[in-house]
């Protein structure tokens, strides 16, 4: 049953908390450290276990975090890890919550990085990588269509959007922030115009959202490099929306085309290490940030990516208990996250012609997509990734 309106942007008395914040910390730590299966799935585990398991979160505030998390940019899970912090506990809870849930899988991705680093040149984990990066196109596929079957469906509006967006994607292998917000006025102004009356205060609505072989050597930081770290994974924290997947194709029009850092092998396999580690899939800036600038790298990339949709998640929070139901705000929201499905589709074209390169590779990639489809939840991502990085050893042993 929902709460009243009033009580997610306020602390509540200690005595009418059901839990202490010693144990939501406790439970993000632990799903931060288990909880495989990428955003969809980890927003699912969130309402299984505070709303259904233990009552410590309501229906109702449990739907307005999802709803702002699907508003505000960024990584849905850790965005709706935020606000429930931010529930009972206000800034501290949502600051520690997010700590507990992030810290975990960062540290996994950076010691995955070292290792990554140190014996890329080892013949067994080219073998891995070749056969993971064919498996990690067809689970963005099944994302993409998974995404289009339940946000879009026959809607002609969002449609002609997702074409626009997959194509200019395809066409210039990178994203247009402005793109996505154009979307989003666009469905706003077709579907919940406003009136002239009202103008300014719809205008002052969007304000607040929105306010860009042999072991080898760690790369090691400097500070001009750290610094485009930080302002390109600011922009990624701040301007993407949709599932975690919807930051690969922004990602790979920076650290591929743009800046140069990694090439595309480097980049499939850093999505691929997101995906089989635990926690949210846009961790895989971290990795990213450690094969570019070693540990530092790794820092800033992260804190970089998390830090604005944290931002973007706890200062419009009690704005968003009173006006997020508008027509106008779900107009636009749908709007925006149809163009980040247009860039997930996009970028299933343009990293597939870089990964799927021989018969091998498109049957791997097939039968993942195949799977998934038949069997979906069942057949945990994860699972298949480290089952394709098997098929690999074992291709490049024959």
């Amino acid at each position: 049953m929902a709460e009243p309106a009033e009580q997610g942007s306020e602390e509540v008395e200690p005595e009418e908390r059901s839990y202490s914040l010693r144990q939501l910390v406790g439970y993000f730590f632990k799903l931060g450290c288990l909880g495989f299966g990428g955003p969809v799935a980890l927003t699912g585990y969130m309402q299984r276990d505070l709303v259904v398991a233990r009552e410590w979160i309501s229906e109702g505030e449990y739907k307005d975090g999802l709803a702002l998390a699907q508003l505000a940019p960024g990584p849905l899970a850790a965005q709706l890890c935020f606000y429930l912090g931010f529930v009972h506990y206000g800034v501290l809870g949502a600051t520690v919550c997010g700590l507990a849930f992030v810290l975990p899988s960062f540290a996994i991705v950076v010691a995955a990085g070292w290792l990554y680093v140190t014996y890329e040149g080892l013949s067994w984990i080219q073998d891995v990588f070749y056969a993971v990066g064919a498996a990690v196109i067809g689970i963005i596929a099944n994302s993409a269509y998974k995404l289009i079957s339940r946000t879009i469906s026959t809607d002609w509006l969002l449609l002609a959007i997702l074409f626009v967006i997959a194509a200019y994607t395809v066409a210039t292998e990178s994203e247009n922030v402005l793109l996505f917000l154009a979307a989003g006025v666009v469905v706003w102004l077709v579907r919940a115009p406003p009136r002239r009356a009202s103008v300014a205060g719809a205008s002052a609505a969007f304000v607040l959202p929105w306010s860009d072989a042999a072991p080898r050597l760690v790369p090691v930081a400097d500070s001009s490099t750290l610094w485009d770290i930080a302002v390109f994974f600011s922009k990624a924290g701040a301007f993407i929306f949709g599932s975690g997947l919807a930051i690969v194709p922004f990602l790979y029009g920076g650290v591929v085309n743009d800046f140069g850092w990694l090439n595309d092998q480097q980049f499939l396999d850093a999505v691929a290490v997101a995906l089989i580690t635990p926690g949210p899939v846009v961790i895989t800036t971290g990795f990213i940030g450690f094969l570019v600038a070693g540990w530092w790298g790794a820092v800033v990339a992260g804190t970089a990516t998390f830090l604005p949709c944290y931002l973007l998640t706890i200062v419009p929070a009690p704005w968003f208990r009173k006006y997020g139901k508008r027509p106008g705000i779900a107009a636009f929201v749908d709007g925006v996250t149809a163009a980040a499905i247009g860039a997930i589709t996009g970028a299933v074209i343009v990293l597939g012609r870089r990964s799927v390169i021989d018969l091998t590779t498109a049957t791997i990639c097939l039968v993942v997509l195949v799977v998934l489809l038949r069997f979906g939840r069942r057949a945990p991502e994860p699972l298949l990734v480290v089952a394709a990085a098997g098929l690999g050893l074992a291709l490049g042993a024959g």
